[in-house]
């Protein structure tokens, strides 16, 4: 299984940038999916999830009202938004599919059980 995830870069401190994660070949419209990311020398977390139809979505205090998740089942796509970047955003962004037909969200990383290869994202200040 394949997950294409793209869209990361260099930013300043306050820009915006969307991430994508695609999943050719395969879809994915009847699973949850999520981001994560893993900054430096940390440890990988949780940053936002979305159901199967987009009705729930799932984001971390530290991205709340920044960032937004959304889905196009149609392109068996994912995406975030995230906007106001802060430095602390930082890092290797990761997208992820929870295996189950219209399994509930999950913020635990060991709940899924596809990865795609990261994106890195870069924030200065």
């Amino acid at each position: 299984v394949q997950l294409q995830a793209s869209g990361g870069g260099l930013v300043q401190a306050g820009d915006s940038l969307t991430l994508s994660c695609a999943t050719p070949g395969r879809t994915f419209s009847t699973y949850a999916m999520g981001w994560f990311r893993q900054a430096p020398g940390k440890e990988r977390e949780f940053v936002a999830a979305i159901s199967w139809n987009g009705g729930t979505t799932y984001y971390a205090e530290s991205v709340k009202g920044r960032f937004t998740i959304s889905r196009d089942n149609a392109k068996n796509t994912v995406y975030l938004q995230m906007n106001s970047l802060k430095p602390e955003d930082t890092g290797v962004y990761y997208c992820a599919v929870k295996d189950g037909r219209r399994a509930a969200v999950a913020v635990a990383g060991s709940e899924y059980n596809y990865w795609g290869q990261g994106t890195l994202v870069t924030v200065s200040s």
